[in-house]
């Protein structure tokens, strides 16, 4: 069975970045200000090296399919994520 908030239905799985789901989902703020360092450390494992290099990773590829779980972990979480790879940091804004 797929859980469903309201009328929306959602996938029920964001692969090994469920905790950043998780995490992010129970964020009251609009905004959250993760290093790439504590999203590695909340994952409990190094990201991909396209996540450190390629702000396009970030992008929100929409597919569901099994090769984009990561941008699950906030797309479900009802946010965008905005890389700023120079500084070494990731902006997690909530979309209406």
């Amino acid at each position: 069975m797929i859980p469903t908030t309201g009328m929306q239905p959602r996938r029920s799985t964001a692969g090994p970045y469920r905790i950043l789901y998780e995490y992010l989902e129970k964020r009251f703020a609009d905004t959250t200000v993760l290093t790439l360092q504590q999203i590695q450390d909340l994952l409990g494992f190094a990201l991909p090296e396209p996540a450190l290099t390629d702000p396009a990773w970030w992008a929100d590829t929409g597919t569901g399919s099994s090769d984009t779980l990561w941008s699950d972990a906030w797309t479900l979480a009802k946010r965008t994520a905005r890389p700023n790879l120079r500084a070494g940091t990731v902006i997690f804004e909530r979309v209406s």
